[in-house]
């Protein structure tokens, strides 16, 4: 994979990669009409999607920061987004384009005011792993193995200026309007800025470190402060095989029901007892332990859960409240889902789109286990996308609706539930945190 020498750091040069890109797009599009008159519409649309899906990665993994947190973020939800999009976007999670040895030694040297190589005994600047604010080396210390992360250079001072330039694309995606539009990016905005400030991340995740270590079957890297900065962050080398690649190899159904266990009970604990979760479940944040332990890596992204919010969102999830209208809807009116404003066919379309999708995503809380191996469940969450996605209805309302913490909490459970597909866990005890 070719090296970044360079990163476009100024607003100037990091909007003009976007404009370029955006032309590209135009060109695209004005191909795909051309397709049309000769192949069917769908494969016109299929070979316009892939097209896209390239250029605008092909520009996001050089501009990195922001822009490439984005499209990791959109890959999470399959269901949003066309297939071609979602994987390319999710490469973003664990395959990006790492710095040049000459950068990584300059943007070291910048944030810690040293050389690697007066910190370490040994460091390799050839790095293990990039990604979409900052890329991982090896090294070693007094006979311990260790990680270091170094953010990209530049990506802190670009996320406000970068989300400015993303907004109108996204917006126009999603057909949002209005003042929440604005509340919605303020949220994504003040998320990616904690996540480009690794000292607040080594304190979260020494929090989360103390507060879940008794869950069985989990397993965390040790963090070293000392050698830590706002730009840099030194922990425990973990051995294993990323989630996605063991679930490629793994045919032992016991060990995939232990690391299902193991992964809902860590999500359920956070969310229940802490009103803080991890809000970044993607397989690139996950190891599988050669002994089957999960290890849980990089907690940049921590979601805070207002009660506020977290009860109203979780009587929603119960099976009750989808048979009661009144209750129902009194609690969608505190989630912001139906507003004060909506006209009277506003507020029949969304309560019947809300409800069906509440009844079929919230399933796994209806009973004791739940088999997430169950493709029967995902289909229906994909059809409901699909349907969503093509709601000519839908484009003629306001979907800028609902509460700004659904953003990351529904991130969590779309990466959560996709997760534990992946795994193919069974029998898994939804309520056994309460246990722990």
């Amino acid at each position: 994979m070719k090296k970044a020498s360079t990163i476009p750091i100024s607003k100037i040069q990091r909007a003009t990669k976007l404009v370029t890109t955006g032309a590209k797009v135009g060109v695209n599009y004005l191909k795909y009409y051309g397709e049309k008159i000769i192949n069917s519409e769908e494969e016109a649309r299929d070979k316009l999607n892939k097209s896209n899906a390239e250029d605008i990665y092909d520009s996001l993994k050089e501009l990195k920061g922001s822009p490439l947190k984005v499209a990791q973020m959109l890959s999470m939800d399959k269901s949003i987004l066309p297939r071609a999009y979602v994987e390319k976007f999710s490469l973003a999670q664990f395959s990006v384009p790492p710095l040049s040895e000459a950068l990584v030694l300059k943007t070291f040297k910048k944030s810690f005011g040293k050389f690697p190589s007066e910190i370490y005994d040994e460091f390799d600047v050839k790095a293990y792993n990039a990604a979409s604010i900052g890329q991982v080396h090896k090294a070693k210390k007094d006979g311990k193995e260790l990680a270091v992360k170094i953010q990209y250079p530049g990506i802190a001072d670009s996320i406000k200026s970068d989300l400015s330039l993303l907004k109108p694309f996204v917006t126009r995606m999603f057909n949002m309007k209005g003042k929440m539009s604005d509340d919605y990016f303020l949220e994504v905005q003040d998320k990616l800025l904690e996540e480009t400030d690794y000292v607040l991340e080594i304190s979260q995740s020494q929090e989360i470190v103390d507060a879940c270590k008794h869950i069985p079957n989990l397993a965390f890297p040790n963090y070293y402060k000392e050698l830590s900065s706002k730009q840099i962050i030194t922990m425990d080398w973990m051995k294993g095989l990323h989630l996605s690649e063991f679930t490629n190899i793994n045919t032992n159904q016991e060990k995939s029901n232990s690391l299902g266990q193991a992964l809902w009970d860590f999500y359920m604990f956070q969310i229940h007892n802490l009103k803080k979760v991890h809000a970044d479940p993607h397989p690139g944040n996950f190891l599988i332990s050669e002994d089957f332990k999960l290890i849980a890596l990089d907690f940049g992204c921590m979601k805070k859960i207002p009660l506020d919010f977290y009860n109203p969102y979780f009587v929603l999830a119960r099976e009750e409240t989808l048979a009661d209208k009144k209750l129902f809807e009194e609690k969608m009116y505190e989630l912001e889902i139906l507003l004060a404003t909506d006209s009277k066919e506003e507020s029949i379309f969304f309560s019947a789109l809300f409800h069906e999708m509440l009844s079929i995503f919230t399933q796994p809380f209806h009973a004791e286990t739940f088999d997430f191996s169950n493709e029967a469940f995902f289909d229906r969450i994909s059809e409901f996308g699909d349907k969503f996605a093509k709601s000519t209805e839908l484009r003629s309302y306001n979907a800028s609706r609902g509460s700004k913490h659904f953003i990351y909490m529904n991130r969590t459970f779309f990466g959560l539930y996709n997760l534990m597909f992946d795994l193919k866990a069974k029998d898994i005890k939804i309520n056994n945190f309460m246990t722990l």
